[in-house]
């Protein structure tokens, strides 16, 4: 693949809705392009910067150009109806609280926050839930920094847009450090902690400290893995290498692998064009340098990166750089997912064509994985038993332990996106996880299952809901 010439922009310039007007490259598009991506953009949560626009998005190649549909937002991210009615109060010039309340109401139809995942991980202690917490699996636990809930430019497709989308009490996030220590100190069985958003790297260095260095000392000996979860290696290169405290963090990394622990970067790269600048490949070599390991993962996404050579050239670009290929994710139930979606059984092509072109050092990734209710779902393959054409699944990681590493069957089904929309196969009334689900969950909503070619988020039924969740 081709290096790209960067020339680094010391100062992060954001660009936001309210400046897409000012933009040369905005002023091109035709007008019904530009209606569209304010009407979209008054719904979903838009943030780019000047590096994205000028060195990652080939301007030449609109709209198919795949960084372009990463960023900037389609006609087709909004249900029909929802996106004429958005044109028509733009078109009109309605008032900002009509705008607003119009794009309120259709945001909490998108599914904002997909299984309850503020409902159901939120860990207590001493009774108390903890803001910005989440413990679902029993050796890792998440945690949302309040200061690091917005991201250097916002991806079309994110599955956590709704920390972004202005409405309060759809956003989590925590900056209670003491109940964060407390419980990690009373939780012994916790060997990871992930820092996640949003985007833990728009934070000032001094405030990550803030979090990480009190695990680096005594009470904390069970903590091996401190993680963080970014896509500044993508989208803000920069904050790596001449940001003003670039050096600053590169220093705190040094200081975990210093106490004997690993300090993590958990990647987000989502087109092999993301690596192609000078810049890029000089913040994956500091952030190296200094000690931290970093591992590469992103949803498949149709427009962005839905074909087995993108996935091959991203897989193997990476190793070639020491970045170790993590997952390949479905894309999850939220948002404008429609508009990204993939059948499964196309997403299982694509990987399986991707994966066996890959040397063993590449071989490291798993795909394709769904962050679902239960746990991470992988599609290992499909097979024919006993005349019956089925998906091969297999529990990754569980919400509960003894759930993993455990085989199980769904009918085979060319038009299935989610975990929802498959049947249990070879006689089987119900995944075998779905009783026990049931009473973890304390009477969780039920549903009836979905039948092909309904969306499971417009469908109602007796069936255990099982979408994707933190």
């Amino acid at each position: 693949m081709q290096v790209r010439p960067s020339i680094p922009r010391d100062k992060y310039r954001a660009v936001r809705r309210k400046d897409l007007a000012e933009l040369p490259q905005f002023r091109h598009l035709d007008s019904e392009d530009r209606i569209a991506m304010l009407a979209v953009s008054a719904v979903l949560p838009f943030r780019t910067n000047q590096y994205v626009i000028e060195e990652l998005i080939d301007w030449d190649n609109i709209p198919d150009d795949p960084l372009y549909q990463l960023t900037f937002p389609q006609h087709g991210m909004l249900d029909s109806d929802d996106f004429r009615r958005m044109v028509d109060l733009i078109t009109r010039k309605t008032d900002r609280r009509q705008m607003q309340a119009a794009a309120r109401e259709i945001a909490y139809r998108l599914n904002p926050h997909p299984a309850g995942q503020r409902q159901h991980n939120v860990p207590k202690y001493k009774g108390q839930p903890i803001p910005g917490m989440q413990h679902k699996y029993s050796d890792t636990a998440l945690y949302f920094p309040a200061q690091g809930q917005t991201c250097h430019a916002y991806c079309t497709y994110c599955f956590r847009w709704a920390q972004f989308s202005g409405i309060e009490e759809l956003t989590f996030r925590g900056n209670e450090t003491e109940l964060l220590h407390a419980y990690l100190r009373e939780h012994t069985e916790i060997s990871d902690i992930l820092f996640t958003g949003g985007d833990p790297m728009t934070m000032r260095t001094r405030l990550l400290r803030r979090y990480i260095i009190p695990l680096l000392g005594r009470g904390f000996e069970h903590i091996r893995q401190i993680r963080i979860g970014t896509k500044a290696l993508a989208f803000w290169p920069h904050r790596f290498v001449s940001d003003a405290d670039a050096d600053d963090f590169l220093r705190l990394i040094e200081e975990i692998r210093a106490v004997g622990k690993l300090p993590a970067i958990m990647a987000h790269y989502s087109h092999p064009v993301e690596l192609s600048t000078g810049i890029s490949r000089e913040a994956v070599r500091r952030v190296q340098d200094a000690g931290a390991v970093i591992r590469s993962q992103a949803p498949l996404v149709r427009h962005v990166n839905d074909s087995s050579s993108i996935w091959h050239e991203l897989w193997k670009t990476q190793v070639s750089l020491g970045i170790i290929p993590y997952y390949m994710f479905v894309e999850r139930d939220t948002g404008p997912k429609e508009y990204f979606e993939v059948p499964l059984a196309r997403a299982l092509r694509i990987y399986k064509r991707a994966y066996r072109r890959l040397s063993g050092l590449a071989r490291t990734v798993r795909g394709p994985v769904m962050s679902t209710m239960p746990g991470k779902v992988l599609l290992t393959g499909t097979a024919d038993i006993h005349g019956e054409k089925v998906f091969v699944m297999n529990m990754l990681r569980g919400r509960r332990p003894d759930w993993e590493r455990r085989p199980f069957f769904a009918h085979y089904d060319d038009e299935a996106t989610w975990l929802t929309d498959l049947e249990p196969a070879l006689g089987e009334h119900e995944f075998f996880f779905e009783p026990e689900l049931r009473n973890l969950l304390h009477g969780a909503r039920r549903r009836a299952r979905p039948r092909t070619g309904i969306h499971p988020l417009h469908d109602h039924h007796d069936r255990l809901e099982l979408h994707p969740d933190s």
